[in-house]
């Protein structure tokens, strides 16, 4: 590969190569999604299976066990602690799963690095829509939940692909500086598992917001996760509108940590053939 040859960075061109490779895209995402679960018994059933029984045992455990209470006045409100925390499990896990591939990817595709016409900046976007994918088996196991346990659904959760999308963004933009960042830095590989657990106890997954004092509340709203979890919960289950002006500023800033995650990405993607 010729390590001269330039590689555009501008949001046109980033949106461009998004909707050129938009069939291999899919392409790599489905192989991926059915490759996990190749030979198995129950095959892709696990998907659903597996945020079913998750469900299952926080509802147990934080409902008959603990007795948790989340804190609203609602309608069998024992089962809604389990409800609340699945909701925030799912948003922390479509980012955690994302992220902690990210620095493996470049490193577990080499035979891609090596061809000059394969677009290595679709990796991370197959990453991402393979971790969407799981999230939405989960997003359905946790609507049919919520019927089934308040007897009907809230219309906000009409809302709901406005909130995950600039997460998708956001997530999207990271992935790629640490795809980068994996390859010249190995170490990284190693952290991001631990930044992940501390990002989970650092956001509202198994508290509300209300739950913190008051002097932590603001720095616990800068984790870019609380603002979508609380979100979320607001559409999903307790049938709020959206915060349209903080949801704009989170797509703004989305777009922008995107494009410079791509320009990194695209800046020292040269350099990687000749780290490995």
């Amino acid at each position: 590969m010729n390590p001269h040859i330039p590689h555009p960075i501008s949001l046109n061109s980033l949106f461009s190569s998004l909707w050129r490779n938009r069939q291999l895209t899919f392409r790599m995402m489905k192989r991926e999604v059915v490759g996990r679960y190749k030979g198995s018994v129950i095959g892709m059933t696990w998907s659903l299976l597996n945020p079913l029984l998750l469900l299952m045992l926080y509802t147990f455990v934080f409902s008959v066990v603990f007795k948790a209470r989340w804190g609203v006045d609602l309608p069998e409100s024992k089962f809604y602690f389990a409800i609340f925390l699945f909701a925030g499990m799912i948003v922390h896990s479509l980012v955690a799963e994302t992220l902690d591939r990210a620095p493996r990817l470049i490193l577990n595709n080499v035979n891609y690095v090596k061809k000059i016409v394969f677009p290595l900046e679709i990796l991370p976007v197959v990453a991402i829509a393979v971790s969407f994918f799981n999230a939405l088996i989960s997003v359905l196991v946790l609507v049919v939940s919520i019927v089934i346990i308040s007897g009907g659904l809230q219309w906000t959760v009409l809302f709901l692909p406005l909130i995950l999308f600039p997460l998708l963004v956001l997530t999207l933009g990271i992935a790629w500086g640490l795809a980068s960042l994996g390859v010249f830095l190995r170490d990284i590989v190693h952290l991001i598992p631990l930044s992940m657990t501390i990002l989970l106890f650092g956001s509202p997954v198994f508290y509300p917001v209300s739950a913190m004092p008051e002097n932590i509340r603001p720095l616990l709203m800068l984790n870019p996760l609380t603002f979508i979890i609380q979100q979320t919960r607001s559409v999903l289950i307790l049938g709020e509108i959206p915060n349209w002006n903080g949801l704009l500023i989170y797509y703004l800033v989305s777009v922008l940590i995107a494009w410079l995650g791509y320009a990194w990405f695209q800046k020292t993607r040269n350099g990687f053939a000749n780290v490995l």
